[in-house]
Formats: C-alpha cells, structure tokens, sequence
C-alpha cells in the first residue's frame, strides 16, 4: 500500500522518520530513564522486576499524559477539515479486519518491539543505551508500514496503533474509541509475553 501525504513524503519515509525520532529518544534517556516511551514495554519490565511497581506507575501516567499533550497540541495546529477524517490518527479496524485479528497483530507487533528493547538496552551484552534504542526505532518503522496497511489507512493511525498511549490520546482528542480496547489488550499482552520469554532465557542468572 503507497500513499502521500501533502507534503509529497511516501508512507515509507514518514514510516523512518518516525522510527528514528523514537530510536533518538529511546537512546538519548536511556542512561536516565531506560527510554520508556511505550506502557508494553514498562509493563513487561514490571512483569519482569526489572521495575518496581510505583515506578512503572509513574512512568505510564507520563506516557499517557505526554501524549495526550501531544495530541491536543496537535488539534490546536493542524486545521480540523484535516484531522478530523481520520480521528487524529487513532487507530481503527480495517475492512473485514476483525478485533480477534487486530489484537493477534498488536500482540505480534509489542512483542518484537519489546525483544528489540530487551535485546539492545535491558541487556547489558547488547548494544549500549548511546545507540541501543535504535533496534527499537527501526522495529517500529516496520511496524507502522505493517499498521498502516490494517488499522486505519493513514499513517498516523498505524504509528498510533503500535503505542497505547498514543492511541489514548489521539482517541481522547478526536473523541473516537471504536474498536479501543484491542489497542490496550494486544500490545501489554504481546510485551509481557516477550519480557519474560527473553528475561527467561537470555537474563537468568
């Protein structure tokens, strides 16, 4: 699937712009926070007691409340006739595309993310936290093309689709929750799957 944006930029390039802001992020606190972005992967620390339970509070009420800045900061600078079609890029079900189906590709999607995260910054044989995000960013750019292709049609909803913050978020704002609970349901469930699969077996003592 090939669509433009107005600005003339393909889904593929806006797919690795969006991978490599995360990627920097993710590496630039890592050394401070661990580069928690996504409430998966806090959840599949937690799971894993690598992160204590107020701690892993805190940082996906930040999450959640950072996006939700995000979006409506959003709404403030882009003309409604734009986002308003697409509900602010919130994730949605495609055509013949059921919740059972969207919920196995959520999971399959948190689940590699957190593999990469766990691989290049949990571990410490991996890559160090300076680059080590950058396994994650370039598995979310595979992810939104995959995404894009399903949940929604636009871009911004399939990058939505693999943060379920950011879904929160732009559904918050655009007030449209069709189909919401697969985008919670599906990434917690694939990340503590991947957590403690690789905490098990790359991690024991």
């Amino acid at each position: 699937m090939r669509s433009q944006n107005q600005s003339g930029l393909t889904v593929l390039g806006l797919a690795l712009a969006y991978g490599l802001v995360t990627a920097v992020m993710i590496s630039a606190f890592a050394h401070i926070s661990g580069g928690h972005l996504n409430p998966a992967v806090t959840v599949g620390c937690w799971v894993t007691k690598r992160l204590g339970t107020l701690h892993s509070i805190f940082y996906c009420v930040a999450q959640i409340a950072g996006a939700i800045a995000a979006a409506y900061l959003l709404t403030a600078i882009v003309p409604e006739q734009i986002w308003r079609p697409i509900g602010l890029g919130t994730p949605d079900l495609g055509p013949d595309f059921s919740r059972w189906h969207a919920m196995l590709l959520e999971g399959v999607m948190a689940f590699i993310l957190v593999i990469a995260y766990f691989a290049t910054i949990v571990d410490e044989r991996g890559t160090s936290n300076k680059v080590g995000g950058f396994g994650a960013g370039l598995a979310v750019a595979t992810e939104v093309l995959v995404a894009t292709a399903f949940l929604g049609g636009s871009l911004p909803a399939g990058a939505s689709a693999i943060n379920p913050a950011r879904t929160l978020a732009t559904a918050l704002a655009s007030w449209h929750w069709r189909g919401h609970g697969v985008f919670w349901v599906g990434p917690l469930f694939g990340g503590v799957i991947a957590a403690v699969i690789y905490d098990r077996l790359f991690l024991a003592d």
